[in-house]
């Protein structure tokens, strides 16, 4: 959020709900739609806490939230919304997990033509260095924004 703040950019909090995983297993449709339902609870609470938090620090922010392959509908979405950047979180899975599961940063890093930056979830940085045409440290409001 720091860095949207510092160069004056519009956030797009984006949460892309993919429950393929369900297709493949016999289940009560009913049950299904009790899984996404949950899914789409924890996808609005995500974006809109995103939200809240670019506009209390005076960011233009806007919501998405989509279903489908997550990795597709992100790199889909950057490239219609002509984005400058995508960030995105990475659970830190490796070995058979990350096989199994697949990683949807690293889909995303090998397949856009926009830059993408990768933040690690459990690091919650207190500065950052911004390095261009003046190398400046910025102060982050981030770790005692988390606790909020």
């Amino acid at each position: 959020m720091e860095i949207a703040g510092y160069i004056g950019a519009k956030v797009y909090a984006l949460y892309v709900i993919d429950i393929s995983f369900l297709d493949s297993v016999l289940m009560d449709e009913s049950w299904v739609k009790n899984v996404y339902e949950q899914f789409e609870r924890v996808g609005r609470d995500a974006i809109c806490c995103i939200e809240e938090k670019a506009k209390a620090s005076g960011i233009e922010a806007a919501t998405i939230l989509l279903k489908g392959n997550t990795a597709e509908k992100i790199l889909d979405f950057a490239e219609n919304q002509k984005v400058d950047m995508i960030v995105i979180g990475s659970t830190g899975k490796s070995g058979v997990k990350r096989f199994m599961l697949g990683s949807v940063s690293e889909k995303v890093v090998r397949n856009s033509k926009i830059p993408v930056l990768i933040v690690h979830q459990r690091v919650k940085p207190k500065s950052f260095v911004r390095c261009g045409q003046e190398d400046k440290e910025i102060s982050s409001s981030i770790a005692s924004n988390e606790t909020k």
